[in-house]
């Protein structure tokens, strides 16, 4: 299995290379992107890309915990988590990619 990381400057050179946009639009295209999902997360929207998956955020409420060292219970604050769910065309494709190995 690859430990390649997709970072925003692959996106953007990935953009280049098949769009055919300048680096710095290509770069400017991403981020924008970047910044209306995140800003659509934030308002507490979803994100829903086709054939790939949903972001969306949830809230979690104020709960008990435990600190694994001590035991001692501590109070957890309720919070709003991002969270993922893949589309099931992703989901197949994983696991088609697991049978490959």
């Amino acid at each position: 299995m690859s430990n390649k990381t997709l970072t925003r400057m692959d996106l953007s050179e990935a953009v280049f290379r098949e769009v055919g946009l300048s680096r710095n639009e290509s770069s400017d295209l991403v981020e924008r992107v970047i910044e209306l999902m995140s800003d659509a997360l934030v308002d507490g929207g979803q994100v829903k890309i086709s054939s790939f998956g949903t972001f969306s955020v949830r809230a979690k409420a104020e709960r008990i915990g435990r600190n694994p060292k001590t035991g001692e219970e501590v109070p957890i604050t309720p919070r709003r988590v991002l969270s993922f769910r893949p589309s099931h065309l992703m989901k197949e494709r994983v696991a088609d990619g697991n049978k490959k190995r």
